[in-house]
């Protein structure tokens, strides 16, 4: 096998990389929770490609065990947000939240379709099209993170995080 050289691997890197910089995040909100979508893009500072695992069945045969593919599950999807001085963002989620089950009352919305959305991140490139997308479906959060709140926190800008939980994602190449 030749030894590539350092040109050999610059011409197999198609547009010099993708970048972990360049996303965008969509979170389409339901109804009730009054969230502003346009903001909430903004404001989102760190989230993920989502990834996806098969269980493994285990089945005896003649003294070995066969790995069969089982379920897939996803794992949860993780979001970064930016805290304004309006709490827009955090408010918002909050009051979706609190549609699904309400802190007094323990009480809330009973149909799935009611209170689930459907989010996007896209991976961009350098002169901002679309490389790739992920669709999230069935997604509504699943834990907002504390803001932890001191007097030595100087220079610095509130964030929270909230894990949305979601039913499948779709994927597609838009280039």
């Amino acid at each position: 096998m030749a030894v590539l050289g350092v040109d050999d691997f610059k011409s197999k890197l198609r547009g010099g990389g993708a970048r972990p910089n360049l996303f965008k995040v969509t979170i389409n909100y339901p109804g009730f929770a009054n969230g502003d979508a346009e903001l909430t893009s903004f404001l989102c500072e760190a989230a993920s490609l989502p990834g996806s695992t098969f269980g493994i069945i285990p089945v005896a045969f003649r003294g070995r065990i066969l790995k069969m593919a089982g379920d897939r599950t996803f794992a949860e999807w993780n979001t970064t947000i930016i805290n304004d001085t309006d709490f827009s963002v955090r408010d918002a989620i909050e009051r979706w939240m609190n549609g699904i089950n309400a802190h007094s009352a323990n009480t809330g919305l009973t149909s799935p379709i009611a209170y689930e959305a459907d989010l996007k991140v896209e991976q961009l490139d350098r002169d901002s099209s679309v490389l790739k997308t992920y669709t999230f479906r069935g997604a509504y959060p699943q834990d907002l993170s504390e803001i932890t709140l001191s007097y030595g926190d100087n220079d610095n800008i509130e964030r929270f995080n909230c894990i949305w939980a979601y039913q499948y994602y779709e994927s597609n190449t838009t280039s």
